[in-house]
């Protein structure tokens, strides 16, 4: 059965069960719902606790197997920990999980903890990640994305009684605290700890966040789509010199903003076919996520303008390979900063009347 991790609380106060899944890319996310289910597990006497990580296709599962079936000289109940950095438990694994699954089923004296990566949907309809969940608890363990961010923040300051103004100089404060921790949770969360030991609880001025917070931000090169489609070219400004200074190859930036253009174009070369805007996104495979943002700028950019952001991508291309271009600049990076503008201008104009 699945739960969310805001379930996770209300969850454990109802009992313990015997076996929980937890999957997703949150490090901080999941090792604190794993902390919560290891705090509640210790009252009850689950006071042993092994920990297997599983690496590489020959690894041993048969100590794995005799730990969840044995007991401990000195403890009555024990937490056997299985992680699986990879989400692929290889042929022996999948077997080995589906075992350990039933085996969890009335053992009230073994208390399994499954860690794993984001899975893809093939995994979740694998014969073992059915077992976990059909015998188990499982928790997805979502990234916050950056629109949720500055809200994410504010709830993690008021744990600590800290918050910001309210109104528009609160929000300032807040996305300014979001710009500089986007991408890495982990540091965000040890950046707001310090705001606890450095500002006493109550209201964080402006000045008190900017001169505590580092700029600890990690950007996500597929991520830059959100940003240009979003029509931000603040944030876009700030992506592109991040993963710049993070050393990002500039051809797979090129061909993330290439990409984008192609999809665009294909999807608009549809439609004046006669085709309706949800078809071709689903011809073209633009889902999630992406297809919101395509559903947002489509209408904004011309099929002319498309082709004429094809023949820019075409130039970058070049530049990135040493090739001068005219009314071009010359640095690989300044060119993607021009393609990439571009493109988020676009995706800023109004809807015309």
């Amino acid at each position: 059965m699945q739960i969310q991790p805001a379930q996770l609380a209300n969850h454990l106060q109802r009992g313990l069960k015997s076996l929980y899944t937890i999957h997703g890319d949150e490090a901080l996310l999941q090792q604190e719902a794993a902390d919560t289910i290891r705090r509640t597990a210790r009252p009850l006497g689950y006071t042993e606790r092994t920990v297997h990580t599983v690496s590489g296709a020959h690894f041993d599962w048969s100590e794995v197997l005799a730990a969840g079936g044995s007991l401990s000289l000195f403890a009555d109940k024990q937490i056997v920990e299985i992680r699986i950095p990879s989400g692929k438990p290889g042929k022996d694994g999948s077997a080995a999980l589906q075992q350990i699954a039933e085996m969890a089923q009335g053992n009230d004296s073994t208390l399994t903890l499954v860690t794993l990566p984001r899975l893809d949907k093939a995994t979740k309809s694998s014969g073992w990640f059915s077992a976990l969940d059909s015998n188990g608890i499982t928790i997805p363990i979502e990234p916050v994305e950056r629109a949720a961010l500055p809200q994410w923040i504010a709830q993690r300051l008021a744990q600590q009684n800290q918050h910001v103004i309210e109104g528009e100089e609160g929000q300032r404060t807040l996305q300014f605290f979001a710009d500089r921790v986007e991408g890495n949770l982990l540091a965000a969360h040890q950046e707001i700890q310090k705001l606890a030991l450095l500002q006493p609880a109550g209201v964080l001025q402006w000045e008190d966040v900017e001169n505590a917070v580092l700029n600890v931000a990690r950007y996500d090169v597929f991520k830059l789509s959100e940003a240009i489609f979003g029509g931000n070219p603040q944030r876009v400004q700030r992506m592109l010199d991040g993963l710049q200074a993070e050393g990002v190859a500039e051809v797979l930036v090129h061909y993330t903003l290439a990409e984008d253009i192609r999809a665009l174009k294909r999807v608009k070369d549809a439609m004046q076919q006669g085709k309706p805007l949800p078809m071709a996104l689903r011809e073209n495979r633009i889902w999630g996520n992406k297809e919101k943002l395509f559903e947002r700028a489509l209408p904004r950019i011309s099929a002319a303008i498309l082709a004429e952001l094809l023949q820019s991508a075409h130039r970058v291309d070049g530049i990135i390979k040493g090739l001068k271009q005219p009314d071009w600049p010359q640095s690989g990076w300044q060119a993607l900063h021009q393609l990439a503008q571009t493109l988020c201008q676009l995706c800023m104009v109004k809807n015309r009347k």
